[in-house]
């Protein structure tokens, strides 16, 4: 059975099964955002789970950073970076293993949180995309008082039957708003 879903989707970010050269992106094994400094934090920063948040695994590296926005009362978040594990030298750049639309879609911009219903700190009735088998699970999310630390729990059935990882929120400029990657969606997919 599938209980270590989420931990399975960093290592299907991270799996060597293609060649991928990204010079763009920043392949350190624990990477940190650049500390920005700001003036007063934005009226609404910190009272959703919008924004950008680093997915840490339970082995402390970082795989991802998602980019979570609301739209029309639900909140989906997409993968916007990659990150290598110590040793690994290549990364997955497309979801070979999706279904629909996301079929072979690329890694960056794919959406892997879909439909969080927000009650108060808590999502609910949303889902989460194994990239690696293309397996949706069920999904819940819930946001600490502080909107620093974000639960998300993958599960086969009931909530029991998962596991979850705490996501560190990043800096509202995390990745400049031009430098987000839009949704992928895969070549078959029809245009929008």
């Amino acid at each position: 059975m599938k209980l270590r879903l989420i931990a399975a989707i960093a290592c299907a970010m991270l799996t060597a099964s293609s060649a991928h050269s990204q010079s763009n992106q920043d392949k350190s094994a624990n990477p940190k955002p650049k500390q920005h400094k700001t003036a007063a934090p934005a009226a609404n920063q910190n009272k959703t789970a919008a924004g950008f948040w680093a997915q840490v695994g339970d082995d402390g590296f970082v795989g991802g950073w998602f980019y979570f926005w609301e739209d029309n009362g639900l909140y989906s978040g997409r993968l916007v970076k990659m990150f290598l594990k110590p040793g690994e030298t290549q990364m997955i750049d497309v979801c070979d293993k999706c279904v629909g639309d996301q079929k072979d879609a690329p890694m960056l911009g794919l959406t892997i949180v879909k439909g969080m219903k927000r009650d108060g700190y808590k999502y609910e009735e949303g889902s989460i995309l194994d990239p690696r088998d293309g397996t949706i699970y069920h999904a819940q999310m819930e946001m600490s008082p502080d909107g620093q630390k974000l639960s998300v729990r993958g599960y086969l059935g009931i909530p029991l039957l998962g596991q979850t990882q705490v996501w560190t929120r990043l800096p509202d400029d995390a990745i400049a708003p031009a430098d987000i990657p839009k949704e992928s969606l895969g070549p078959q997919a029809a245009p929008q």
